[in-house]
C-alpha cells in the first residue's frame, strides 16, 4: 500500500508516528513493503555500524524461576523441567572460556533465582567477571529487580541490563502473565535501569497470543518514548509444558518487518539478531540483519545444560560448543558479507 510506503518514510523523517499511523502500518502491510522497509533499514545500520555484527556471549546460569508466566517453558508450574543452577565458579569459567574465543561482551541471564542468587552473590561474580576481563561489557538478564539491588549491581561494575516489556499493552500484559506480576513493576523497573545509568534493554515477543495490531502500535509508541539502548524482537514460540502449548508461533515476515521498522525508528539501537528467529526459519538470524540488527547473541553455557534452559520449543544451538558457535556465526555472516567485530560493542 502506498500509504504503508509513505508512513515508512515518515517514521525515517520524524522518528515516530501517532498511534492512528502504527495501525495503518500494522493493519495493511504487505512483502512488497517489508521489503522496502529492510532495503531502508539496512542503509541505517550500515552508516552506523558499517558491516560489523556484534556478538554477546549467553550464560544461562539457572533456570529455576519463581515467575509462572504462561509462555514460558521454565515457569515455576513446569514440573517436567529439569532444573539446574550454576556454581559461580561455572559461570566465571564460562566467561573466561568465552574470552579467549573472542567474546568481549557476557550476558548473565537466568529465571528469576533470587534466592540463590541475591543480589550480594550476583555483585561478587560481576566483579570477579570484569576483575578478570577489565576490556569487556557485563550485561545481566535476571528479572525484575528493586531499587537498590539494580545500584548494588550497577556499583560492582555491570554495564546493561536486558528486560523485555514483552508487551506495552496493559490488558495484554495481565493475558501472559499470572495476577502476581504487575504491569506497572515491569514498566518502573525499566525506567529505574535508565536513571541508575544502564544501557537498558526492553523488548516483545511477536505474535504472542493476544496480541493484536493496537498492542504493536502501544510497544512502538512505548519505544519510541522510552529510547531503549537495545531492543529484544523474536517471533513467539510454544513450549509443549505451558498454556499456550497450542498456539501458533509468532510469525516470520512480521518479526522481520518489526526488526526494520525499529532500526528505521531508533537508527543506533544495538538490534539482535535472536535465536528464536533462527530457530524458526533455519537463515532467520542472517536475514535479521539484512532486516537491520546488528548483533547476535551465541550460548556459552555449559553443553551439558543448554538444553534444559528451554523457553520454548525447538531451539537451535543446544549442542554446539563456544568454538563451533562462534564459528557457524563468523561463516553465516561472511556469507552475506558481514563480519563479527571484536569489541564491547557498546551503544554509540
Amino acid at each position: 500500500m502506498a500509504a504503508v510506503r509513505e508512513l515508512i518514510d515518515k517514521l525515517n523523517t520524524d522518528k515516530t508516528l501517532s498511534k492512528e499511523e502504527w495501525l495503518t502500518v500494522f493493519g495493511g502491510w504487505t512483502d512488497e513493503d517489508r521489503a522496502y522497509a529492510a532495503e531502508l533499514a539496512r542503509k541505517i545500520s550500515q552508516s552506523v555500524f558499517g558491516k560489523k555484527i556484534y556478538i554477546r556471549g549467553i550464560v544461562e546460569f539457572s533456570n529455576v524461576c519463581k515467575n509462572d508466566c504462561l509462555y514460558c517453558g521454565i515457569r515455576c508450574s513446569n514440573k517436567n523441567a529439569q532444573r539446574y543452577r550454576l556454581t559461580d565458579e561455572e559461570i566465571l569459567l564460562c566467561c573466561d572460556e568465552g574470552y579467549d574465543y573472542g567474546f568481549r561482551t557476557f550476558v548473565l541471564q537466568s529465571g528469576e533465582d533470587y534466592k540463590a542468587y541475591p543480589p550480594e552473590r550476583m555483585a561478587d561474580i560481576v566483579r570477579r567477571i570484569k576483575k578478570a576481563h577489565p576490556d569487556c561489557a557485563v550485561t545481566l538478564s535476571l528479572g525484575e529487580l528493586e531499587r537498590d539491588a539494580l545500584l548494588l549491581l550497577k556499583e560492582a561494575g555491570a554495564d546493561r541490563y536486558l528486560l523485555r516489556h514483552e508487551t506495552a499493552n496493559k490488558e495484554h500484559y495481565g493475558k501472559l502473565h499470572p495476577e502476581s506480576m504487575s504491569f506497572e513493576h515491569r514498566m518502573n523497573c525499566l525506567k529505574t535501569l535508565k536513571e541508575l545509568g544502564y544501557q537498558t534493554g526492553a523488548g516483545i515477543m511477536v505474535g504472542s497470543p493476544y496480541q493484536t495490531n493496537e498492542c504493536l502500535a502501544d510497544d512502538m509508541l512505548f519505544l519510541a518514548d522510552f529510547k531503549p539502548h537495545m531492543i529484544g524482537i523474536g517471533p513467539f514460540l510454544p513450549h509443549k509444558d505451558t498454556p499456550f502449548r497450542d498456539e501458533p508461533a509468532g510469525s516470520y515476515e512480521l518479526t522481520l518487518f518489526l526488526l526494520s521498522l525499529c532500526r528505521i525508528m531508533l537508527p543506533r539501537v544495538l538490534l539482535p539478531a535472536t535465536t528464536a528467529l533462527g530457530t524458526i526459519r533455519p537463515d532467520g538470524r542472517e536475514q535479521g540483519v539484512l532486516s537491520g540488527a546488528n548483533v547476535i547473541m551465541p550460548n556459552l553455557s555449559p553443553t551439558a545444560v543448554r538444553k534444559k534452559y528451554m523457553l520454548y520449543d525447538g531451539k537451535i544451538c543446544t549442542e554446539d560448543s563456544t568454538d563451533a558457535c562462534k564459528s557457524c556465526v563468523q561463516a553465516r555472516m561472511k556469507r552475506i558479507g558481514y563480519e563479527v567485530e571484536i569489541s564491547r560493542g557498546d551503544y554509540k
